[in-house]
């Protein structure tokens, strides 16, 4: 598998992101038909793998007021029952994560749990009740 690294020379505020709702809906609507497919049998029907995560605006919020914060990038990530969650951060112009680590132990160096986004309210269980993109 290849991983594609950003480059410094990348400037993220030119990309366009968005996309018609025929497209949304058409892409929501194959991910919530084939996702299971991808699934080990053992896996199947457990609710591994999300249809929406919800987040309160304060967390984005809170990325996108650090200085240098110009866009937000999202990681996939599992707990311990295989589930997968969205783990968000802020990312600079540069493409590189906004996330002060310290080398010998791997932790935040400010301690203030402010720089990585997670613990979205999941769907199943905590669906949207009108959508376009959740019949």
């Amino acid at each position: 598998m290849e991983i594609k690294q950003f480059g410094c020379k990348q400037n993220l505020n030119y990309m366009s992101h968005f996309i018609t709702l025929e497209k949304a809906k058409q892409m929501t609507s194959l991910y919530r038909k084939e996702k299971e497919n991808v699934l080990k049998p053992e896996h199947k029907d457990k609710n591994i793998l999300p249809i929406a995560e919800t987040f309160d605006r304060v967390a984005f919020d809170t990325l996108l007021a650090k200085k240098g914060c110009t866009s937000i990038r999202l990681y996939y990530g599992m707990d311990e029952t295989f589930k997968l969650h969205a783990i968000i951060v802020g990312a600079n112009e540069q493409g590189q994560d906004m996330i002060a680590v310290s080398a010998a132990s791997g932790n935040t160096l400010d301690g203030g749990g402010d720089e990585i986004v997670e613990d979205g309210r999941r769907c199943p269980d905590e669906c949207p009740t009108v959508s376009p993109l959740f019949p």
